[in-house]
């Protein structure tokens, strides 16, 4: 139990008021798909999406800075342990910018279903005969609506700039593409395609842009292992993809509630995350922090 101000819950993550301006960011294991949050839980993923975002924070802030303070739970408020030892994050309180920042650079998802119906991606035209999963011309940036219930919907650049002004927009752009690409570069020098990411990033009470909430997760990304990654279908994957194809099975509106998820793909899932994660870091997922635990891997 987390005996601090409750401050919100999201699908996944909740905040809580560490005081002094900083906020402790908690990451469950509650696991959605097509933005409906399912009835069962995937054991360690908040920690895996805990340890995964401290090590992007800390490969690309040299790109931008990131509203990270300590992901160590010996720094925390009294209150915040043991509960979230592993799963939390100490970080600076910001602005949320009210746009999530995606950057692509394979057909693939929501890019797919709209090439396959108007030949574009994002309304921009790409060119024909492509397949599912092919490498896209040039890395792209796909703005949507950021909805606190529903779904996101896809957003013009017009639409983007209207909504943050054309500076920020720019920045958004230039700083969700150059840390996909560092992203990307790193990933495949480990084994693995990073085809697409989400970003989130929020503004600091001076005004600083900040990278905020999780970066290059499973939940955040689309992963695939580079030696069995080939187009035209949906490739294996390390990602919540793998829920997602399980319930592409089912006679399911994508509307609450969802059916349960069974035992082998809860199993399947967190495998696959925890691979993901071992894989891109070269650590032992074994060695990140746990409940009561204040050593452990940073």
């Amino acid at each position: 139990m987390i005996d601090l101000p409750h401050l919100y819950s999201g699908k996944v993550r909740d905040l809580y008021d560490a005081g002094e301006d900083t906020i402790l960011m908690v990451a469950s294991d509650r696991v959605s798909v097509f933005d409906v949050v399912l009835p069962d839980e995937i054991p360690d993923k908040g920690r895996v999406l805990t340890a995964l975002s401290s090590f992007w924070f800390d490969l690309t802030v040299d790109l931008l800075p990131n509203h990270v303070i300590s992901v160590d739970p010996s720094t925390f408020p009294e209150g915040a342990r043991p509960d979230a030892d592993g799963r939390a994050t100490l970080v600076r309180r910001t602005d949320p910018v009210p746009m999530e920042c995606i950057a692509r650079g394979y057909l693939f998802g929501s890019a797919w279903a709209e090439y396959r119906e108007h030949g574009t991606v994002q309304g921009r035209p790409m060119p024909a005969g492509m397949q599912e999963a092919e490498v896209l011309p040039e890395p792209l940036f796909t703005p949507t609506t950021k909805a606190d219930a529903g779904h996101d919907l896809p957003m013009t650049d017009a639409e983007a700039v209207d909504l943050v002004g054309a500076e920020t927009f720019a920045r958004l752009r230039d700083a969700a593409l150059a840390t996909y690409a560092r992203g990307a570069e790193h990933a495949r020098a480990r084994g693995i395609v990073l085809a697409d990411t989400k970003f989130e990033f929020g503004t600091s009470g001076d005004g600083e842009l900040l990278l905020i909430d999780e970066v290059m997760t499973p939940d955040s990304s689309r992963y695939w292992p580079a030696d069995s990654y080939t187009p035209g279908g949906s490739p294996p994957s390390f990602d919540k993809q793998y829920v997602r194809d399980y319930y592409l099975t089912l006679d399911w509106d994508h509307t609450p509630p969802a059916p349960p998820v069974p035992a082998a793909v809860i199993a399947g899932t967190r495998a696959r995350y925890v691979e993901a994660y071992e894989r891109i870091t070269g650590r032992s997922f074994a060695e990140w922090f746990g409940p009561n635990d204040a050593g452990g891997g940073g």
